[in-house]
């Protein structure tokens, strides 16, 4: 392995990363640092698809970092993940152990590989104010502006969409405050499918979710635990959908439905992330996704 080199997995979700991390990690005695933007809350396991039973591998326990670090109901943001990211990080080369940095959330990802530092954002409650009186549309358009800086994938919510023009607006004006995030050896590897074999798997992985593991009781118990709902909605996807769902808003055809299409909207943003990055001068290896996991883990050591 090549010293002190971070090994990046990413791809949209239900591609696997996971799995494919655990196993790396297990022949190579790596530890994972999660760049997933909701696996950081406890307590929502199933929705966020930590899928902790992957890192254990042949009885051999895998470590994982910046998952279940966070209460439910908190907001979390891409500035306190790199503050979270730098001390693992560190930790682990330490240890001379290395580093595998896994996920689907492209500012994450991006926050780390990109070799900048995202301010920390006092709330401006003017701005706020007169961003509550724009429409959705508007909004949207405003974001664009600061496209370059802030991660849009949540801007179908109005919530959502304020924080990051709020984000951007604060961080365009205060360039000369961010301090390097320092740049860190790295290699990138996606996962990658046929779209409709994505898609399939979605929808399969869905059902299984909500018919099988139960991830409708999860929300129910997050509720039950104390979490305010719109809180829960904040949040988005699985979430935002189930939470309508229980508090009678939608039917559960209705919710199956509209939450099938919206992760598959989502894995479509996030592989139109993952190209733009490109675009900006990162190597991303792709390996085919219908490789056996023998072949994936071969690659991906041959490169290292």
């Amino acid at each position: 392995m090549i010293k002190n080199q971070l090994i990046v997995i990413l791809g949209p979700t239900a591609t696997g990363k996971t799995a494919l991390a655990a196993n790396l990690a297990n022949q190579i005695s790596g530890e994972i640092i999660s760049a997933d933007s909701r696996q950081v809350y406890r307590g929502m396991d199933i929705g966020t698809g930590k899928d902790l039973a992957d890192f254990e591998i042949n009885g051999n326990k895998i470590p994982y970092h910046l998952i279940d670090i966070t209460d439910a109901g908190a907001e979390y943001n891409v500035f306190e993940y790199q503050k979270d990211f730098l001390k693992v990080y560190e930790n682990i080369i330490q240890r001379d152990n290395p580093p595998i940095l896994c996920g689907g959330s492209g500012l994450y990802i991006d926050a780390v590989v990109k070799g900048y530092r995202f301010l920390e954002v006092p709330e401006n409650t003017a701005l706020r104010q007169e961003l509550e009186l724009k429409s959705i549309d508007e909004l949207n358009a405003l974001l664009l502006n600061y496209k370059a800086v802030h991660n849009t994938t949540d801007s179908i919510y109005k919530k959502r969409i304020i924080r990051a023009i709020e984000v951007a607006k604060f961080q365009t004006e205060n360039e000369a405050l961010i301090r390097d995030f320092p740049k860190i050896n790295h290699i990138i590897f996606g996962i990658d499918f046929d779209r409709e074999i994505i898609k399939k798997r979605i929808t399969q992985r869905l059902k299984t979710r909500l018919e099988n593991e139960g991830m409708i009781d999860e929300v129910k118990q997050l509720i039950a635990n104390g979490v305010d709902p719109e809180k829960l909605k904040f949040y988005g996807l699985e979430y935002k959908l189930i939470t309508q769902y229980l508090q009678n808003e939608l039917s559960y055809n209705d919710m199956y439905q509209k939450l099938n299409t919206a992760i598959h909207q989502f894995a479509k943003r996030q592989s139109t992330w993952f190209r733009k990055m490109e675009k900006d001068g990162f190597k991303i290896h792709w390996i085919d996704g219908n490789l056996s996991l023998e072949e994936k883990l071969a690659i991906i050591k041959s490169m290292c």
